[in-house]
């Protein structure tokens, strides 16, 4: 795997690469803390995060419906005889074949896409995200809720609830935690992804440090890596309160 992945890391350590590194490395102190720069920072900082909460919203309102349609725990022709329907089958086979479809997909390709169809900006960044974000989080969400105690749900479901009603009743409370922190991860890997997709054209952090790496400007990248850490390290802290207030 490491021939044909073409893996050579003592590329690293030639001469020509120690000083190139060395003098990026360089430039990194002091970061770059100018108010204009730091103002523009903040805006770029807030666009990300807009764009990775939006893109999310967007995704968790598919994946809802997707994970009733695709979790087999919820399904209400297995009551009594255990075994799904052939329409129910083949239903929950095409959901999971389009998550498969949507989550295949980088977002960073979807962004491409996108950028072709609607021009630069945001938009492209939410709508990639939405799409592959819903084809993960429909997947995950099925699986938490098949792995969960199926008691309170079944008995819901034979005494004649919907599968709405023994989601939220029967298998939410069960599996709250998991859902919780694990969309919570998905958002921290959002704004990750928001980043990156600047790279394309999609705007904020992503896009002012492609401009700065351009520019060879260390300083700036500096402080926008520190930035990066700092948004991470909120979105943990957001699951662990999350996660407490839970249980």
């Amino acid at each position: 795997m490491f021939v044909w992945s073409e893996f050579k890391p003592w590329m690293l350590f030639d001469t020509q690469s120690m000083l190139a590194t060395g003098r990026f490395l360089a430039a990194f102190l002091p970061p770059a803390h100018s108010p204009e720069f730091l103002e523009l920072v903040a805006e770029a900082t807030w666009q990300t995060i807009a764009m990775a909460t939006a893109g999310m919203t967007l995704a968790l309102a598919g994946a809802i419906p997707l994970t009733l349609l695709s979790t087999e725990r919820l399904s209400l022709s297995r009551l009594g005889t255990g075994r799904i329907g052939l329409a129910g089958r083949l239903v929950r086979q095409c959901v999971r074949w389009l998550l498969v479809v949507l989550r295949s997909v980088p977002e960073l390709v979807w962004a491409l896409l996108f950028v072709r169809i609607v021009g630069l900006g945001p938009t492209a960044g939410v709508l990639a995200i939405a799409l592959t974000y819903c084809g993960m989080l429909g997947k995950v969400y099925a699986e938490i809720l098949e792995s969960a105690d199926p008691h309170a749900t079944d008995s819901l479901l034979q005494n004649g609830s919907g599968r709405l009603a023994a989601l939220c009743y029967g298998a939410l409370p069960e599996s709250a935690s998991e859902l919780v922190s694990y969309t919570v991860y998905r958002w921290e890997c959002a704004i990750r992804g928001s980043v990156v997709m600047g790279f394309v054209g999609a705007g904020g952090l992503g896009q002012r440090m492609d401009e700065s790496m351009k520019m060879l400007d260390g300083g700036e990248v500096a402080t926008m890596l520190i930035i990066f850490v700092l948004l991470v390290a909120c979105a943990d802290g957001v699951s662990k309160l999350l996660r407490w207030r839970l249980a």
